[in-house]
């Protein structure tokens, strides 16, 4: 049915340097059924060969030209405005430079070698000073790309300051607004397209921002998978440019029958779940059939939780998001085991 997924990184695949649990055997899988991968992520700090090592060093196989960053797609965007060998100064880490050079253009670290763009990208070792030549820059009235406007990132301690945080203070300091080239802006999809050759992708990822309203933008489908930052109150919460085609635990899902994963308004049934609205409240039980032994997957809690969330998705978007009390979700969600 899909030729090709486009694997967000970061919440999907790993959380910081651990692997999220399934994954790469849920991935092995996937490609021995036939399915392309390709990773897909917002995170401009590191170039493909990197990531792929890194990949391939916590049990997912991957090739460099698997892999698709934020970085790319933002020098192809300077590329497609500026003249072969243009200087551009570079806010970021080794993945811009890498890009760049790719796209026949040069880097550069100080506004003092006369570039004529700028692009910015997260990297941990993006400090004032590199804030600060980029507004100079930018103040001049150079173009300015931003490889993503991602305000936070998944690490192994938490939520952490993403490009979009970085981004904002020259925005600030300079009064101007970069063009973005990531995720869920269409020069990120179109450069996943064309690396992979792509005719029925499925976007798969964790943020509703990003991944999902990405997705939607370009018209393919997406899958959202519960293991990074979304929530289950942002999800049931969401306008309709961030709601995914389908919704599943975790990479597992990429085994699953579509059908049993789509999420939509108005299904209000999912594995063993019902959900309605009443009286502006959520209401979610056990179909009669399933109530005596729990349900054909009541071993699987985190599973069953899914279930639970579709069929509560169904029945708040139905209902219209402002009609819903969010006290009675907040309940929900925290009866239901395996939904958070």
């Amino acid at each position: 049915m899909y030729d090709v997924a486009l694997l967000d990184l970061d919440g999907v695949v790993y959380v910081g340097s651990k692997p999220v649990e399934h994954a790469a055997d849920a991935l092995h899988g996937a490609r021995a059924d036939g399915m392309r991968l390709a990773f897909v992520t917002n995170n401009a700090s590191r170039p493909p060969f990197v990531v792929a090592e890194h990949l391939t060093e916590i049990g997912v196989t991957a090739f460099d030209n698997e892999v698709i960053t934020s970085a790319q797609a933002a020098a192809r965007l300077l590329a497609e405005r500026l003249p072969e060998g243009s200087r551009v100064l570079v806010v970021g880490g080794e993945g811009l430079a890498v890009a760049l050079r790719e796209q026949g253009l040069t880097p550069v670290l100080s506004l003092e070698e006369a570039p004529e763009a700028v692009v910015q990208g997260f990297a941990p070792t993006v400090d004032w000073r590199a804030l600060a030549e980029a507004t100079y820059a930018v103040r001049q009235g150079l173009l300015w790309v931003a490889s993503n406007l991602d305000r936070t990132i998944p690490t192994a301690r938490g939520i952490a300051p993403g490009n979009g945080t970085l981004v904002e203070a020259v925005r600030v300091a300079s009064g101007r607004d970069p063009i973005a080239a990531g995720k869920p802006e269409p020069p990120m999809h179109r450069e996943a397209v064309l690396r992979t050759g792509a005719d029925r992708p499925l976007v798969v990822g964790d943020r509703l921002d990003t991944d999902i309203e990405g997705a939607c933008r370009g018209g393919v489908d997406s899958l959202l998978v519960m293991t990074g930052v979304c929530t289950p109150e942002e999800l049931l919460f969401a306008p309709p440019e961030h709601r995914p085609t389908y919704l599943g635990g975790d990479l597992r899902a990429l085994h699953e029958p579509p059908d049993r994963l789509a999420v939509a308004a108005g299904s209000t049934r999912s594995g063993s779940w019902e959900a309605a609205v009443e009286d502006a409240a959520l209401k979610l039980r056990r179909r009669s059939d399933d109530a005596e032994h729990g349900g054909a997957d009541h071993e699987d809690a985190g599973r069953d939780g899914v279930d639970a969330l579709r069929a509560a998705c169904g029945a708040v978007w139905a209902a219209g998001t402002e009609h819903v009390d969010r006290g009675s979700v907040a309940e929900v969600i925290a009866g239901v085991g395996g939904m958070h």
